[in-house]
């Protein structure tokens, strides 16, 4: 079968999942990704890639995620997602020319909204699927943030054949062609075997909005050695290191560390609970990153505080707490990826009985960019 796998780029942890079943997927189909920004950056040196547009998120001076200015300036790229303009046309002419038989997309609207309109069966496999396909399983200082994200979700989304969920938490799906599965260890992480180290491991996802002064002033007064990823700054000052994203050395850091303090997103919160690392949830101002870390406290493996009021009492509370939690690993440690492997391969076999197909004529190529 002819695969277009389409990711979306907004931070590293879709690329990463993506990257797991990738080569899987290659040993059996013909697969082209069509990735966004940091998932591009992630997957063009590795797989056969076009890069395709990004919804981005967009800050406000305090570092603060802005709803205002995201829905302001991103008014262009969901119109023309919409109601199929040039960028939507660009997209849809890749897909006659390449032809897919499946498309699958890791939070990625582009290529759902394309297959939709083409006729092309759809697989839908990330995390986000977990507050639009799950049973509401918010608490109640999130309900409503939590209605509105799962209606936007599936507004933006469309309605995917099958639809596969990979969470570091549990939840109950909603209807027969969802799946629920664990998050997926990749191979860099399986590799490695975890020690007791003194350090702690900090990741801010967009470390230009979120490594605030208070998140930094905080680590330099909690009295041990940090190593810092996903900013732009580089070296040793004082007790912080900062280092370039590399995902080899970002595991041997993380199996290693004492504790994790960062943004609460899917991928590091199940690496974190692999390698029995004690997680600070630090969410970003968005409905997903909160819930994520309301579950790691709830699953009593971390704690959550807020990125804009943290002090060093947080860290300190959190490090006299981090035994409890490591007791609490075992029980929530999973790997989804052969669970993966075996559900896409059954919903390719199921949508490769029943695929149908529109065939649009090739027209400019718009804003794609390939890679071999």
């Amino acid at each position: 079968m002819r695969i277009a796998y389409g990711v979306m780029g907004y931070g590293r942890g879709h690329a990463m999942r993506t990257a797991t079943v990738l080569p899987h997927l290659m040993e059996q189909h013909d697969v082209r990704v069509f990735a966004s920004a940091d998932a591009y950056k992630v997957l063009a040196p590795q797989f056969p890639t076009t890069e395709i547009p990004l919804f981005r998120y967009h800050y406000g001076a305090s570092g603060r995620y802005s709803l205002r200015k995201t829905v302001a300036r991103n008014l262009k790229p969901i119109a023309d997602l919409l109601f199929q303009m040039d960028g939507m046309q660009a997209l849809m002419n890749e897909f006659a020319r390449f032809r897919p038989d499946v498309v699958i997309s890791d939070s990625e609207a582009w290529t759902l909204r394309a297959a939709e309109a083409m006729g092309i069966p759809t697989i839908s496999f990330d995390h986000v699927g977990v507050i639009a396909h799950c049973e509401p399983h918010f608490p109640w200082e999130l309900r409503t943030a939590g209605l509105r994200d799962a209606m936007g979700y599936r507004y933006l989304m469309g309605q995917p054949d099958r639809i596969l969920i990979s969470s570091f938490y549990p939840a109950t799906p909603k209807d027969a062609r969802t799946r629920v599965i664990g998050p997926l260890m990749r191979d860099e992480v399986l590799g490695v075997v975890p020690t007791q180290g003194e350090h702690l491991l900090a990741y801010f996802n967009k470390g230009k909005h979120l490594f605030r002064p208070r998140v930094e002033e905080a680590l330099r007064k909690c009295d041990r050695p940090v190593i810092v990823y996903g900013t732009d700054r580089r070296g040793q000052d004082d007790n912080l290191l900062f280092k370039a994203p590399a995902n080899a050395e970002f595991v041997r850091d993380l199996a290693s560390a004492k504790a994790v303090v960062g943004t609460s997103g899917n991928q590091l919160a199940g690496e974190a609970i692999h390698f029995g690392k004690p997680m600070l949830a630090l969410p970003e101002d968005a409905f997903e990153q909160r819930l994520n870390a309301y579950m790691v406290e709830r699953m009593g493996v971390g704690m959550r505080r807020s990125l804009a009021r943290l002090h060093v009492r947080d860290i300190e509370d959190f490090l006299a707490m981090s035994p409890f939690m490591r007791n609490n690993m075992d029980e929530h440690r999973r790997n989804g990826r052969a669970e993966a492997q075996q559900w896409l391969d059954t919903y390719l076999a199921e949508l490769a009985v029943h695929r149908t197909r529109s065939v649009i004529t090739p027209a400019v190529n718009g804003w794609m960019a390939q890679t071999a």
